[in-house]
């Protein structure tokens, strides 16, 4: 995509300043000069510096005044950026406030070497030296203010390791760092250097890598295998009995698998698919740490995965819980006692570290949680190199959809679930409604008719990241009504594939929507989401600027290689790992798949959501609603198990 022509507020993009010691018809100066020339990116001039301290001094002096420079990054000669570096690194700056902005390494030969990055915790630099064996810290994937090297007493680009020489001086200064490779280095002498042995970690889950939290933490456990870590994926499924996980806890041959499986870590995702009770995690944390990612609440409530505004968390879930008869369901007489077990859990001397995914998500689990719960803050990892975006004619060609209409989409597993706004959002859009305004659904929705919307294209369950990344880049505009996400994974998608989000300014989409940036958020009110979306609708500038901002945006904050730095620093800061020593965080030469100029880039993967349900399930579905209400009594729900244990116990003896 593009470069927008300003930055998001208006302002143009800072100045940049590339300094190369070389003299300008050295064969690697060439080669860098043209990396430079092939971002595409208007405020940038790349010289030349004379070899000696005091030339290269008063060089470097002049250019600083003359050039009205904001920001300044040295590459050696031969040094190549990598495709979009130096809009990632200025958008990184605008929106951190930040006065360095670090990216990816990527060294390469023959053949990819592998990739590093800075290891230093975002916020205040501490002025460590990130030098190391994956070669001398040459500063080149470093982006640094005017302002930074003016407290830091100038510099000297004579010196071998101009940046290395620097960085002490830096300390204190605001750092941001992003997860998208900005240099690429050749190092014809290189061996390939593995990232160095990392954590043996048991991944548990209730179903597995299937369905929003399970993809979500699928993707985590990628993250984590490309810096190193060794990761096993466990799940309860195969230990359940159908419809009884509000009575299960017993899960003998997983609950032996991890605790004799010599794990380092237990990395927990949602588990309430299979059981409502903690005991499984309360008796192996005796035996290893536990993590747990709150891909929901479930973890701190006394049984509903989103509060939904219900002020009972504060004084203590029980009877009277508004939801019992919601998934995930517990009955009423049980729930005190079970969110009594949950705290105790929480703040045992063994208890978990929970895993907030969003800075709302990490306020609200504090302010709700027990005091002494621990708590850390994550990012989650998105497949950069398959969500990306596409020749937008020919995916609608494609697709099967109207070329010239503008189309507004919506997507979930469910795309009908309540607790995704679904008749807030149908009632906005049919309100929308007009001849060349198209709008498509991707996701589970057994009745489209019930939508009331003319001109819609339902695409149903997508379950190939490849195939869902071609109807977010055929659409104009992704909106969601959700109020209760821990993060909402749609609008990250559907950014990395540049295409803007109106979401409601609620829970976690204020990370997943970057305001003004990556889409609009706007107030819960009557009409609100209506208004943001007939703006959208009309002005196709604006969703060409968020859309771009959006991709890049969203490919500094979301990667695998995001994810995993993230996650280091919260490893580091529990004492699971040791600092690394040479202060860059190594990564797998895979991990260069992960992003979308790869050459041999990662295609995604398929099954991540059930298949489409035959008709007669469907038909089922509706008439369960029509009768019962999505909700079921306990009596329902009582008896579904006793015919699943049932049926389990007549199998096995036969």
């Amino acid at each position: 995509m593009t470069v927008p022509a300003t930055l998001p507020d208006g302002r143009a993009w800072p100045n940049l300043l590339i300094l190369t010691a070389s003299a300008p018809d050295a064969p690697g100066f060439r080669a860098t000069a043209a990396s430079v020339t092939a971002q595409g990116y208007g405020p940038v001039e790349h010289h030349a510096i004379p070899p000696g301290p005091e030339a290269a001094a008063a060089c470097v002096d002049a250019l600083l005044s003359e050039t009205g420079a904001d920001y300044v990054l040295v590459l050696r000669a031969g040094d190549l950026l990598a495709p979009g570096a130096l809009a990632a690194l200025a958008l990184e700056a605008f929106l951190d406030s930040a006065d360095v902005v670090t990216g990816l390494r990527v060294l390469f030969g023959a053949a990819v070497l592998g990739l590093d990055a800075v290891a230093q915790d975002p916020g205040l630099l501490d002025g460590a030296v990130p030098s190391g064996s994956l070669g001398a810290f040459t500063g080149g994937e470093c982006l640094l203010s005017r302002a930074a090297l003016h407290r830091a007493g100038g510099l000297d680009l004579s010196l071998a390791h101009p940046i290395a020489d620097l960085w002490p001086r830096l300390a204190g200064l605001r750092l941001a760092r992003i997860g998208r490779p900005v240099l690429l280095q050749y190092e014809q002498d290189l061996v390939p250097v593995p990232p160095p042995p990392g954590l043996a970690i048991a991944a548990l889950t209730d179903h597995g890598a299937v369905g929003g939290a399970g993809i979500a933490h699928r993707r985590l456990t990628e993250a984590l295998v490309l810096a190193g870590h060794g990761v096993t994926n466990h799940r309860l499924a195969g230990e359940i009995v159908p419809a009884g996980a509000e009575w299960q806890d017993s899960f003998p041959r997983t609950e032996a698998a991890i605790r004799d499986g010599g794990y380092d870590l237990l990395l927990v995702g949602n588990i309430h698919g299979a059981t409502r009770r903690p005991g499984i995690l309360a008796r192996l944390g005796r035996h290893l740490p536990i993590a747990i990612v709150l891909h929901d609440l479930f973890s701190i409530t006394g049984r509903c995965a989103f509060p939904w505004g219900c002020t009972r968390l504060v004084t203590g879930c029980d009877a009277l819980c508004p939801t019992a008869t919601q998934y995930p369901h517990l009955a009423p007489s049980r729930i005190a006692g079970m969110h009594a077990e949950k705290r105790a859990f929480l703040t045992a001397a063994d208890g978990p570290l929970l895993l907030a995914n969003s800075a709302w998500t990490h306020d609200y689990t504090r302010a709700n949680a027990p005091a002494d719960t621990a708590l850390a803050r994550i990012d989650l990892a998105f497949p950069a190199g398959a969500f990306r975006p596409g020749d937008r004619a020919a995916l609608r060609r494609h697709l099967g959809l109207p070329a010239g209409d503008v189309l507004v989409m919506f997507a979930a597993v469910i795309a009908d679930a309540p607790g995704k706004g679904f008749l807030d959002l149908a009632a906005t859009l049919r309100r929308l409604a007009r001849p060349g305004l198209g709008f498509v659904v991707v996701g589970r929705l057994d009745d489209p008719a019930a939508l009331g919307l003319p001109n819609l294209f339902v695409a149903g369950p997508i379950g190939d990241e490849a195939i869902l990344a071609q109807w977010y880049g055929a659409c104009d505009i992704h909106v969601t009504a959700s109020l209760n996400e821990t993060l909402g994974q749609t609008p990250v998608e559907a950014g990395l594939c540049g295409i803007p989000t109106v979401a409601y300014r609620a829970s976690g989409l204020t990370t997943a929507v970057i305001d003004g940036v990556s889409g609009l958020l706007v107030p819960h009110r009557p009409g609100a989401l209506g208004e943001a979306l007939a703006t959208l609708i009309e002005d196709e500038d604006m969703r060409q600027r968020l859309g771009a901002y959006a991709r890049i945006a969203f490919e500094n904050r979301f990667t695998h290689a995001a994810a995993a730095l993230r996650f280091n620093d919260v490893l580091v800061a529990r004492g699971l790992v040791p600092a690394p020593i040479d202060g860059r965080l190594r990564f797998s030469p895979a991990l260069l798949g992960r992003f979308a100029f790869a050459q041999d880039r990662h295609p995604g993967e398929s099954g991540t959501v059930p298949a489409p349900s035959s008709a007669p399930i469907r038909l089922l579905r509706r008439a369960k609603r029509a009768v019962l209400g999505r909700d079921l009594p306990l009596w329902v729900r009582r008896g579904l198990y006793a015919g699943s244990f049932l049926a389990r116990t007549l199998r096995r003896h036969r």
